[in-house]
């Protein structure tokens, strides 16, 4: 094997090390955003429902069991997309698709929803975006990229 060859196969694997570090770190920061919205969903929530924390406008309380709930299945996704768990995905997807789903309830067909949850909403819909890019948009165009 020539010189030139080799230089050329270590830049190649160095350049497939590196998207393989990318994607985990990728991965981590969506595993770490995930643990985030879900305990600040569990928390909130909670205070809520045990009356610790009311709120001048009007709550309903299916939406706060919706969010306590999903934000422990939030939590649960979080340590599978860590430990990089092949149903993570799946769960990733499922989330997404609620909360879309309840936004689009709130927005659209709800009379008696507050504008604050609507927000709130919005901004888990967002979050759970963002994991989506990183946990699998971002490592699924790296790992084609590596091939």
């Amino acid at each position: 094997m020539t010189a030139i060859k080799a230089v050329a196969i270590d830049k190649t694997a160095d350049s497939i090390q590196l998207k393989s570090v990318i994607m985990k770190i990728l991965k981590k920061v969506g595993a770490i955003l995930a643990l985030i919205i879900g305990l600040m969903s569990v928390m909130a929530g909670s205070k809520v429902l045990l009356g610790i924390d009311t709120k001048d406008y009007n709550i309903l309380t299916w939406l706060v069991y919706y969010n306590v709930i999903f934000g422990v299945i939030s939590v649960v996704v979080a340590y599978f997309i860590w430990k990089n768990k092949v149903i993570a995905k799946s769960l990733i997807l499922f989330v997404i698709a609620m909360h879309f789903l309840v936004f689009m309830y709130l927005k659209f067909v709800s009379n008696t929803v507050a504008a604050e949850s609507i927000k709130a909403m919005l901004f888990r819909t967002s979050i759970w975006v963002l994991i989506v890019i990183l946990s699998i948009l971002i490592p699924k165009y790296l790992s084609k990229q590596q091939k």
